[in-house]
Parts: C-alpha cells; sequence; structure tokens
C-alpha cells in the first residue's frame, strides 16, 4: 500500500521551483505521485514504502530545497535558485 507524506520545505519561491521539485522527485524510484502547495511550502509525496521517503528528503536537500528544521546553508540556496530557474525554462518551453 502506497505511503503519503508532507514534507515542509524551505526556499520554495514558485512555480519554476515546483517543476524542478516534480520532476526530480518522480525520477526517484518508488515515488508515485507528487503535489506542492506553494503557498505553504508543502511537498506531498506518495511512495511505494517508507524507506522511499529517506530518498525523498535528501533528493530535496540535494536540489536546494531541504526540510524546515535542517539546515538551509549558502550552498541550499544557490541550488535552489538553479532549480528555480531551470524548472521555469523547463515550463516555457
Amino acid at each position: 500500500m502506497p505511503m503519503k507524506t508532507s514534507i515542509y520545505i524551505v526556499n520554495l519561491k514558485c512555480g519554476g521551483c515546483a517543476n524542478s521539485i516534480k520532476k526530480g522527485l518522480l525520477g526517484l524510484d518508488g515515488v508515485t505521485a507528487v503535489s506542492i502547495d506553494l503557498d505553504q511550502s508543502i511537498v506531498d509525496v506518495e511512495a511505494r514504502d517508507d524507506s522511499v521517503l529517506d530518498s525523498v528528503r535528501k533528493k530535496l536537500a540535494r536540489m536546494g530545497y531541504p526540510q524546515e528544521g535542517e539546515a538551509n546553508t549558502l550552498v541550499h540556496k544557490a541550488k535552489s535558485f538553479l532549480s528555480c530557474a531551470t524548472g521555469r525554462m523547463t515550463a516555457e518551453s
């Protein structure tokens, strides 16, 4: 049975960020659905099982969107800016 969880993240700014996050997370083995609430900075993930959710959290941090309460370094902020720009370009093409 699929597991659903909500992850509060930081550095989420716009639809470009959301596009990058969706694409990145849906590329992980075991992730079956992703939705994003821009206003609340929440990523809702449906995954095959709990073990996949750890990979989701790590992937979000690598993309520059760490879970709220975790370190939000300058590197995270820079990565989120790049991810945001990439997501906007992908949405426009």
